[in-house]
C-alpha cells in the first residue's frame, strides 16, 4: 500500500506540472484541492447510550479515564482526540475567541456541561491532544449526546459522519441492533463509503456470536451497503484489566481483548483513506487533463483550415457575442427573480420547522421535572444545531436548483460542458472573496434582547464537526460551496435561565419562547445574506464564464486564419506540433487512468469475526 501511496503521489504531481503548463488559474485550483484534501484521517465515533463507546476509545488509545465514561456528555459537545508531545485540552466555547485552556482533569466537568465557571456556556468541541500512538495515524472524534438517537442527535451525528474518512460504529453484545440504531446507518449509507463495527462487552455475554449473525442479518435487510461491512468484537474490560497485571501477564487477556485487531484495521484504514484522498484529486487533475485534451484537439483542427470548421466555429461565437448583447438584462432579471423566490421559500421553510420545534420543545417542558428542566438550555441549544445542520442541507440543494435555472438559460448544453468547470472555480472564488458584512466573521454573537437573551449565528458558531471542512452541492457537474449555518443559545440565555427559571415552568416556557423567536430572527436574516452572496456570485461567475468562452471561440478562430494565410509546409509543421502536444497530454492521461485503475483495490476488504474470546 505504500507504494501505491508514493505512485498516486508521483502522478498528482504530474497531473499538476502537465495543467499548469496551459492553465495557470486551473493548476492553483488543483493545487489548493490537494492541500485541502490530503489531511490527517479522522475517524468518528457514533453508538448508543451505554454501549462502551468511551471505554473503547480508551482501549484503543490505551490511556484508561481519558475520556469520561459513563458521564452525561453534554448534548452538543464534541471530543476531538488530536495527537500531541503531551496530554492538552482546549474547549472551544461559541462567543470566544480563543479557546479555553483546560486542566485534564477539568475533561469531564466541561464535556458534561456540569461544574462550569458562572456565566460559562457548554463548549462545542473540546480537543484533546495525546501521544497516543494511534492517533499518530489519524484523530477520533466522538460525537456528543448520541444517547437514544433521537433526531436532533442524529443530525449532528451525521453531520460529523459526512467529512470523516471512516465511521467506527459501536453496538455491545447485548441485543441485536435497535431500529434507531438501524435508522441512523440508513441515512448514513448515504453520506460515508466506509464503516467499521465493534461490538464491545463480548466477555460478558456468552451468546455474543449469535448477536453478531443477527445484527449482520439486519444489516442486510435494513442497511444492504454495510451488509459486507467488518464487524471486530472487542472487550475494552479486559483490555484495561491487562493494564493492571504484571508484563509476563499481560499477553493473555491483551489477546483476548482483540483490542490490537481493531487498531491494526483503523491504522489500515487510515492509510488507505490518505491514498484515496490523493486519488480523488488525481481524478479532478485528469478532468482537467480532459479538457486541454479537448482544446489540442481543437487546434489540430485549426491546423487543417478546413472551412466548415471555420463557418462552425464563428457562428457559435457569433450567437454567443448577439446573446450577451441582448440578453444579459434578462439573465440579471431572471437571476434576481430566482433567488428571491427561493429565498421567500426558504424563510417560510425556516418559519415552519421553528414553529414545529417550539410545540415539541413546549410539549416537553410540561413534562420535565428537577435536573431535566434544569438541563433544558442544553436541550435547546442541541435542537438548534440540529435545525441549522438542517437548514445548512435545505441551502445547499435550494441553491443548486437556483444555479441550474439560471444557467440552463443562459448556456445550451455543449456550450455549458465547456465553461462548467471554469465557472465552479469562479463561483467559490466569488463566494470566498465577497465583501464581508460588519460583524460577520466566524462566531459572530448576536445579541438580540434587552432582557439578555442571546443566540450564536455565523459561519464558525456550530463548533462542531463542520469545522474539518466545508460542504458543497454537486448535481449535474454544477458545485456551489456553501459553508454551513451555526446556531445555539449563547451565554446571556444560559445565565437568563439560571436567574429567572430554574425549576418554574411558566418562566421556561417564557424563556424558549424568546430564544427560539430571536434564532429564527437570526437566522432568517443569516438566509437572506446567503441568497445575496449567491446571487452576486452567479452574476459574476456567469459573465465571467461567457467571457472566457468568447476569448476561446476567438483563439480558435484566429488559429484556423493563421493556418489558412501559411502555405503548405506551415500548415504541416502547425499539425506536427498540435499533434505531439495532443500526444503529450494523452500519455498524461494514459498515465493517470492506470494509476486510478490500481487505486481501485484500495476499496476496503471485510474482515472475519474473531473466534474465541
Amino acid at each position: 500500500m505504500s507504494d501505491l501511496a508514493a505512485v498516486l503521489d508521483t502522478a498528482v504531481r504530474n497531473a499538476l506540472a502537465a495543467v499548469r503548463t496551459a492553465d495557470s488559474d486551473a493548476a492553483a485550483d488543483l493545487a489548493e484541492l490537494r492541500r485541502r484534501r490530503v489531511t490527517r484521517p479522522s475517524v468518528v465515533l457514533v453508538g448508543e447510550t451505554k454501549r462502551g463507546k468511551s471505554s473503547l476509545l480508551n482501549a484503543l488509545l490505551g490511556v484508561p479515564g481519558l475520556s469520561p465514561v459513563d458521564a452525561a456528555v453534554a448534548t452538543a459537545t464534541y471530543l476531538h482526540f488530536t495527537p500531541g508531545p503531551t496530554t492538552a485540552v482546549s474547549a472551544y466555547v461559541p462567543g470566544v475567541a480563543e479557546p479555553v485552556e483546560l486542566d485534564p482533569r477539568q475533561l469531564a466537568a466541561w464535556a458534561t456541561g456540569r461544574d462550569l465557571p458562572d456565566g460559562a456556556r457548554p463548549p462545542r468541541r473540546i480537543e484533546v491532544t495525546h501521544p497516543a500512538p494511534l492517533l499518530q495515524y489519524l484523530s477520533l472524534l466522538d460525537t456528543p449526546g448520541v444517547g437514544g438517537l433521537d433526531p436532533a442527535h442524529t443530525a449532528v451525528a451525521l453531520d460529523a459522519v459526512e467529512n470523516a474518512t471512516a465511521l467506527l460504529f459501536v453496538a455491545d453484545a447485548s441485543a441485536p441492533l435497535s431500529q434507531p440504531e438501524l435508522d441512523f446507518l440508513v441515512a448514513a449509507s448515504e453520506r460515508i463509503a466506509t464503516v467499521v463495527f465493534a461490538l464491545t462487552k463480548v466477555d460478558a455475554y456468552p451468546g455474543w456470536r449469535r448477536i453478531a449473525d443477527d445484527n449482520q442479518a439486519l444489516l442486510r435487510a435494513k442497511a444492504p451497503r454495510f451488509a459486507d461491512a467488518s464487524w471486530f468484537p472487542v472487550s475494552s474490560r479486559l483490555a484495561e484489566t491487562a493494564r493492571d497485571l504484571p508484563a509476563a501477564d499481560q499477553a493473555s487477556l491483551v489477546a483476548a481483548s482483540h483490542i490490537a485487531e481493531l487498531q491494526h484495521a483503523l491504522v489500515d484504514l487510515a492509510g488507505r483513506g490518505h491514498q484515496l484522498q490523493l486519488a480523488n484529486v488525481l481524478r479532478a487533475g485528469r478532468a482537467e487533463l480532459g479538457r486541454q485534451e479537448q482544446a489540442a484537439t481543437a487546434r489540430l483542427s485549426a491546423a487543417d483550415a478546413d472551412p466548415a470548421e471555420t463557418a462552425r466555429v464563428r457562428q457559435e461565437r457569433n450567437e454567443l457575442a448577439a446573446r450577451k448583447r441582448t440578453e444579459s438584462r434578462q439573465w440579471a432579471l431572471l437571476l434576481n427573480t430566482e433567488t428571491q423566490r427561493a429565498r421567500v421559500e426558504m424563510v417560510s421553510t425556516l418559519r415552519t420547522k421553528v414553529s414545529a420545534l417550539q410545540a415539541d420543545l413546549t410539549s416537553r417542558v410540561d413534562t420535565l421535572r428537577g435536573e431535566a428542566l434544569t438541563a433544558l438550555p442544553d436541550t435547546v441549544d442541541a435542537a438548534l444545531q440540529a435545525l441549522a445542520l438542517t437548514l445548512s442541507e435545505d441551502l445547499r440543494s435550494t441553491f443548486r436548483q437556483v444555479g441550474e435555472r439560471v444557467l440552463a438559460q443562459v448556456f445550451d448544453a455543449h456550450e455549458l460542458d465547456a465553461v462548467l468547470d471554469r465557472l465552479n472555480a469562479t463561483l467559490r472564488h466569488a463566494l470566498d472573496a465577497g465583501s464581508p458584512r460588519d460583524g460577520s466573521g466566524d462566531n459572530l454573537l448576536i445579541a438580540l434582547s434587552a432582557g439578555g437573551i442571546a443566540v450564536m449565528a455565523g459561519r464558525g458558531a456550530l463548533f462542531g464537526a463542520s469545522v474539518l471542512g466545508v460542504s458543497g452541492a454537486v448535481a449535474g457537474g454544477l458545485l456551489i460551496p456553501v459553508a454551513g449555518l451555526g446556531l445555539g443559545v449563547a451565554a446571556g440565555g444560559y445565565v437568563l435561565y439560571r436567574r429567572r427559571v430554574q425549576t418554574d415552568r411558566q418562566q421556561a416556557r417564557v424563556w424558549l419562547r424568546d430564544v427560539l423567536g430571536e434564532a429564527r430572527a437570526a437566522l432568517q436574516d443569516e438566509i437572506s445574506y446567503r441568497f445575496t452572496d449567491l446571487q452576486y456570485a452567479l452574476g459574476v461567475a456567469v459573465d465571467d464564464a461567457v467571457e472566457r468562452r468568447l476569448r476561446e471561440l476567438d483563439a480558435h478562430i484566429a488559429d484556423i486564419d493563421t493556418a489558412v494565410a501559411e502555405d503548405a509546409a506551415g500548415r504541416a509543421k502547425r499539425r506536427a506540433e498540435a499533434t505531439r502536444d495532443l500526444q503529450r497530454i494523452r500519455n498524461h492521461i494514459r498515465h493517470a487512468d492506470e494509476v486510478l485503475s490500481r487505486a481501485r483495490a484500495l476499496a476496503p476488504v471485510p474482515a472475519p469475526i474473531g473466534q474465541e474470546i
